[in-house]
């Protein structure tokens, strides 16, 4: 069964760097699009990173330049670099992955990990 365990979460001084993981069970995730989005308390939830199967990347503008996603197609697994965290990057992280097949949008989630920036 396909599942994705993430880890790396914790709490973090503002300025501070922390990495995310996320690791697919299978190498079915190998032709899916992976990434992490992050849902802040009262907020909706919003796409930080995404890459493609053949490494192409996108950001959230408020990370551009902070975070870098990256892909371990070997561990099926895919990794967020945080660097410069601010508070308001506190949110539930949660990895994801997803493949369009036709019409249909098949989805897996994370269980979510919890980011702290806070002094």
């Amino acid at each position: 069964q396909e599942q994705l365990e993430e880890s790396g979460g914790g709490l973090v001084q503002p300025g501070g760097s922390l990495t995310l993981s996320c690791a697919g069970s299978t190498s079915t995730f190998s032709s899916y699009v992976m990434g992490w989005h992050r849902q802040a308390p009262g907020k909706l939830r919003e796409v930080v990173a995404t890459v493609t199967p053949a490494d192409g990347t996108t950001y959230l503008d408020s990370v551009k330049g902070r975070f870098t996603i990256s892909r371990d197609h070997a561990k099926n697994t895919v990794y967020l670099q945080m660097n410069g965290l601010k508070p308001g990057d506190t949110a539930v992280y949660f990895c994801n992955a997803y493949k369009i097949r036709g019409s249909v949008r098949d989805d897996y989630w994370g269980q979510g990990t919890q980011v702290t920036v806070s002094s």
